[in-house]
């Protein structure tokens, strides 16, 4: 009898262990399914939200086409540095320099965009819909205005409360990186290769500013020479755009398009200029150095549907780095003050 009722309270404490253990389980499999993002986010919560943010995108980008390359910088942007959080959007204030204001972000557009949507979507649903998910909805139909493919943007990221301009450092691409600093940059954000060579063609839009490239131009050891993988007669229309008397004041940089055929078209241009040794910044000409990266380049320029279905799925998942969900973060009301 004894040994029956020893028998019987370890089954129970077994059975009180596995119903422990399942609750453990479906708790983390609620919360994980909490924190995913999803399309569709705001359909009963705020249905009118994607619809807000492309009618004012549609604004600025008839206004103003180079709103388009913008908006997909900003997104970049603000995801590469403490992941897709809006916090490239905080001002700086007392005792604190914000992204926005480091020398990276110098020329980043496209803010009064985001706070006319942001305006709107509090009038309609406040506190609902956060400042990283207008960032994402603005990427995506910014992109589409200017060609490109439409696609769905999972949601529900909640914003940051911390912008800090020395966060930049090592975590957005410098325009003279090579390869492998490019591969360990988008590695460190959980993109692959592909993910970095499809991404680089949003530089098929928009502008560039003449100190982005003007080391290929004007080398600071005369003996070096100019940048002999850059096509001689490209390199001289570009030392007359930048004369070397304006890189080297400091008043504003001039502007040079990133794709002089078609600056305002998302296309494949951006990838035969590279083929043609006509890629504006040292980090676009690298990827025809390496045999892998050059023959994603040259695919995209025999297949152009293949670059667009790839842009769009590598969006995708550079809108899901580091991004707060669930209670983290939270909503901010004006994208520009965090708290």
């Amino acid at each position: 009898m004894e040994a029956q009722s020893r028998a019987r309270g370890a089954a129970r404490t077994r059975l009180r262990l596995w119903v422990v253990l399942v609750s453990v389980v479906m708790a983390m499999a609620s919360t994980t399914a909490r924190a995913q993002l999803e399309v569709g986010f705001y359909d009963t919560l705020c249905p009118a939200a994607e619809i807000i943010v492309q009618e004012e995108v549609s604004k600025g980008v008839s206004g103003s086409p180079g709103t388009a390359a913008g908006l997909l910088r900003l997104h970049f942007h603000d995801c590469f540095v403490r992941g897709c959080d809006g916090s490239v959007l905080v001002d700086s204030a007392a005792g604190n320099t914000a992204e926005k204001d480091a020398p990276p972000n110098s020329s980043l557009r496209g803010f009064e965009v985001i706070d006319a949507a942001k305006t709107r979507l509090e009038q309609a649903c406040y506190g609902v819909v956060s400042c990283a998910d207008i960032l994402a909805f603005a990427a995506r139909d910014a992109l589409a205005l200017a060609g490109g493919s439409q696609y769905q943007v999972p949601a529900g990221r909640r914003d940051g409360n911390v912008s800090v301009a020395g966060e930049t450092n090592g975590n957005l691409p410098p325009p003279t990186a090579n390869v492998q600093q490019l591969n360990q940059i988008f590695g460190s954000k959980g993109l692959t290769q592909a993910h970095m060579v499809a991404l680089s063609g949003a530089h098929t839009i928009g502008m560039a500013q003449c100190s982005s490239f003007d080391g290929r131009l004007y080398p600071s050891s005369p003996s070096a020479g100019q940048d002999p993988t850059m096509d001689p007669s490209y390199l001289g229309t570009l030392t007359t755009q930048c004369p070397q008397s304006a890189t080297q004041s400091g008043a504003a940089q001039p502007l040079v398009a990133m794709d002089p055929v078609t600056p305002n078209s998302f296309d494949t241009n951006y990838y035969a200029n590279i083929v043609a040794n006509r890629g504006l910044l040292t980090s676009d000409q690298a990827l025809l150095a390496d045999p892998t990266t050059a023959a994603q380049v040259v695919g995209y320029t025999n297949n152009p549907a293949s670059f667009f279905t790839d842009f769009a799925d590598a969006m995708v998942s550079m809108g899901n780095i580091e991004v707060l969900t669930g209670a983290s973060g939270s909503i901010r009301t004006n994208c520009r003050v965090v708290g």
